[in-house]
């Protein structure tokens, strides 16, 4: 058996979005969060990204975004077609199970770990966006955290379509 090459540049989370895909989200994170700039949107969506494709890589993990990153995971949800999309493509969906925010909740565990599957799947962890939900690198509108309290983020199979029904009947 051959010996894995290692990887010496990151997997780039560019690569699973379209450009237009990707500066559509930015836009929605930018528009959410008045006075972020364009560069910080950038860095939440990435982080986004890369935390969707390490949730998908791994479905029992029990991980969760920070609370910056989150808001990066809400714009990509909003275009719910390119999120779909995504999931599909990452090999199952993962859904989203808000909490409110909360400091006494916050497990900096959960957070090493997340970073470090992000970083084993072969993505970089922008670890400035990566704190406490009290002290973040940059300012968010929602007023959303998780915790593995609630499960894992969790992919699922795609839901089968139930069978017609006659609402007129």
């Amino acid at each position: 058996m051959a010996t894995p090459v290692p990887r010496l540049e990151p997997l780039s989370t560019r690569d699973l979005l379209s450009h237009s895909e990707h500066t559509g989200v930015v836009a929605t994170v930018t528009q959410n969060n008045p006075g972020m700039t364009r560069d910080m949107a950038e860095r939440v969506v990435d982080q986004a990204l890369a935390f969707v494709a390490t949730a998908a890589c791994h479905p029992t993990a029990r991980i969760a975004p920070s609370r910056v990153v989150d808001e990066g995971w809400h714009a990509l949800i909003l275009h719910t077609a390119l999120y779909g999309g995504l999931c599909r493509r990452l090999g199952g969906f993962v859904h989203h199970f808000p909490e409110r925010p909360d400091p006494q909740r916050y497990d900096p565990d959960v957070i090493t770990r997340t970073t470090g599957l992000i970083e084993r799947c072969g993505y970089r962890v922008d670890h400035e966006l990566w704190g406490r939900p009290d002290a973040q690198a940059a300012a968010v509108a929602a007023e959303c955290q998780h915790s593995p309290n609630c499960g894992p983020i969790e992919p699922s199979p795609q839901p089968q379509c139930l069978p017609s029904v006659d609402l007129t009947a």
